[in-house]
């Protein structure tokens, strides 16, 4: 987790508490948070691919708010379990995903930003990959300034400035660098 994010988490938890708790009292799990959280990420994908910046914003906003609900869920009332663990970690690289493929249909014809889509999406993953397959091998591997939320903050708020090639150019750059990041840290650690 990044240095930012995990200032803001405590905040953001706290502040959410209310609504965590009126989840946990109507029956809410975290599993089902999560899966909601990568429906609205689909669907906020399509609006992005017909280029209707304003709803794609308002979804990929609430899909990423259910993600960040249904850890704090699990967390706050002992419902982790390894199932849920593995379930989440496959829906991010899925709501990850989705969005940018949306964002490769939309610069189908331009082969910069295409490209650059493209490199998003590869180091995108990579990020996550490397932290995991150091763990894999018993590394503490959590280097870097650019993981999902920070990745998640950028595509949303270009899309709702309308300028999701800004958004993409900084994807692309903050996800290879951080994937760099922990590959210098997995050669400096094995």
């Amino acid at each position: 987790m990044s240095h930012l994010i995990k200032q803001i988490k405590p905040v953001f938890e706290e502040k959410i508490s209310p609504i965590i708790e009126l989840f946990y009292k109507i029956g809410i799990s975290p599993n089902f948070l999560t899966i909601t959280g990568l429906i609205l990420i689909i669907a906020g994908s399509y609006f992005l691919a017909v280029q209707n910046f304003i709803v794609a914003g308002i979804l990929l906003t609430l899909g990423n708010i259910c993600d960040a609900l249904d850890g704090a869920l699990a967390r706050r009332f002992n419902q982790t379990s390894r199932f849920g663990a593995f379930l989440d970690s496959v829906i991010d690289r899925l709501s990850d995903a989705f969005p940018l493929m949306a964002v490769v249909y939309i610069f189908r014809n331009d082969d910069i930003l295409l490209g650059l889509t493209l490199v998003a999406i590869v180091f995108s993953f990579l990020v996550s990959y490397t932290r995991a397959r150091a763990e894999g091998l018993g590394i503490e591997c959590k280097v870097g300034f650019f993981e999902r939320p920070e990745r998640s903050i950028i595509l949303i708020v270009s899309v709702f400035l309308f300028r999701v090639d800004i958004g993409i150019i900084l994807i692309a750059i903050g996800a290879v660098i951080t994937s760099l990041q922990r590959i210098y840290c997995m050669y400096q650690k094995a």
